[in-house]
């Protein structure tokens, strides 16, 4: 997710946004839309420029449509609500919680350790290999913010004892490109993930579970780490030995919360499949990923911890969570459902045919170039929930499976690896000192041709 930095009041990316609203909503008229499109249109343009300019938080931004789009008529109030309360806004809500018992109960850390060590040895080369893929499975569950917060300080012990600096800049790197990169594994690795599939059900009238997510996006995990650790760590192969900290014995707070996780993700997987899952079985025809994640979190906070009188979720963990994405998730819907009601949908859609009309490999290169090249400079929700609609409404109109354009997109939208504004995990990477700016553009730069080459693949395996 894009490091939006500290909050200031600046004149003039706040008034960007009104002015943009008014051109956008004024060329849209030009075009003899209807006056809901024409303000769907200024509002999104209102909502894109202020997310790109960082004028406001990011929450703060995605409160425009629930405050004006009621307010203009262009959805009811009962219609933006139900944007807000989406059960895949639950869903990343009850991820958030799950993960946070996870971490309050130093669960990640063990994991990602003992990851590192199924490596063998402890060379620099098997180093960065151990962290990138610790780093990648640990972010299919937890935030990648989290995975690189959790990660860098025992990277950072490991480097200072290291008799060569060399090892220091991939390392840190390693963590964090895999970090954005393992939330491709699952629906709850990435908020752009859930938009992606809140706005194909809508279109597509076909809801979207945790295997039909995986059967794309752990391909991509499994072939993109390898590379890009293999490009950070091509250099350390005949670098000494480091000494990897030491955990000491499991407690019982660590074995229950990952034994109640494990239930969590078995449950998620299976719902649907196979031979219809668990819910056809059982006669729960209704129930959803997001039904799974709240009993999940209901089990963690009921579960003792082994310390007298301690759960393994405690309510003041629960409520860290990053209530901005959710809140940011819920104007993206908003956003998508107003363009659908309204008909600006159709209109970009007949704007946008000639995407599809070229063969299907070189559209699906394009995209993941374009959409790479975006999230470098844009938070990647904010870049999802701009564009799903846009190319949900281009593949319909060309009478194509909308997941044709929109996988390569999302896919792409976490790929930001050059700049250390792109993402969290590049900030944080940055912060440490240990990686400058050179570094990481020419190292981001590798990373974000084999995220482009491998979407591309994937996607055209996959979907093709």
């Amino acid at each position: 997710m894009h490091a939006q930095p500290e909050y200031r009041l600046r004149p003039i990316p706040l008034l960007a946004g009104p002015v943009v609203m008014a051109i956008g909503a004024w060329l849209a008229a030009a075009g003899g839309l209807p006056a809901a499109a024409c303000l769907t249109a200024g509002l999104t343009a209102w909502c894109a420029a202020w997310w790109m300019l960082d004028a406001a938080p990011h929450a703060i931004t995605s409160l425009i449509p629930l405050a004006l789009l009621p307010l203009l008529g262009v959805l009811t109030p009962k219609e933006v609500a139900e944007a807000y309360g989406n059960p895949l806004i639950l869903l990343l809500a009850g991820g958030f919680m799950l993960a946070a018992a996870l971490e309050a109960n130093g669960a990640h850390r063990r994991l990602a350790l003992g990851m590192v060590s199924l490596f063998g040895g402890n060379s620099g080369q098997r180093l960065v290999y151990g962290f990138a893929f610790a780093a990648a499975a640990i972010s299919m569950w937890i935030s990648n913010t989290a995975t690189t917060l959790m990660l860098v300080p025992v990277a950072m012990a490991i480097v200072k004892d290291y008799p060569e600096r060399r090892l220091a800049a991939p390392l840190i790197l390693a963590i964090a490109y895999a970090a954005s990169v393992g939330g491709l594994g699952t629906p709850i690795g990435s908020p752009p993930n859930l938009v992606f599939m809140q706005v194909y059900t809508q279109t597509s009238g076909t809801a979207l579970g945790f295997s039909d997510w995986m059967r794309f996006g752990l391909p991509t995990v499994l072939l993109l780490v390898p590379a890009i650790a293999w490009w950070l760590g091509r250099g350390l192969a005949d670098s000494p030995p480091a000494r990897l900290p030491a955990l000491g014995p499991w407690r019982p707070a660590e074995r229950r919360v990952l034994g109640v996780f494990a239930l969590v993700a078995l449950a998620w997987v299976t719902r649907s499949e196979p031979f219809g899952g668990w819910k056809t079985w059982l006669g729960l025809g209704t129930a959803n990923d997001a039904s799974v994640a709240l009993l999940g979190v209901i089990a963690m906070a009921l579960t003792p911890s082994g310390d007298p009188g301690r759960p393994l979720l405690r309510w003041q963990d629960a409520e860290r969570i990053p209530w901005g994405a959710l809140i940011l998730f819920g104007g993206g819907i908003a956003l998508a459902t107003a363009f659908e009601s309204s008909g600006l949908s159709d209109w970009v859609a007949h704007r946008l045919r000639g995407v599809v009309e070229l063969p299907l490999l070189l559209q699906i290169a394009i995209i993941v170039a374009l959409v790479t090249a975006l999230s470098e400079v844009a938070s990647n929700t904010a870049a999802a929930v701009l564009l799903m609609p846009l190319l949900a409404a281009a593949a319909q109109a060309a009478e194509v499976d909308p997941a044709l354009l929109m996988v390569p997109a999302v896919l792409a939208a976490s790929c930001g690896f050059m700049l250390p504004v792109a993402t969290a995990p590049n900030a944080i990477a940055f912060g440490t000192g240990e990686v400058c700016g050179r570094t990481m553009m020419r190292h981001g730069l590798a990373a974000d041709l084999f995220g482009i080459a491998v979407i591309t693949v994937v996607c055209w395996f996959v979907l093709g």
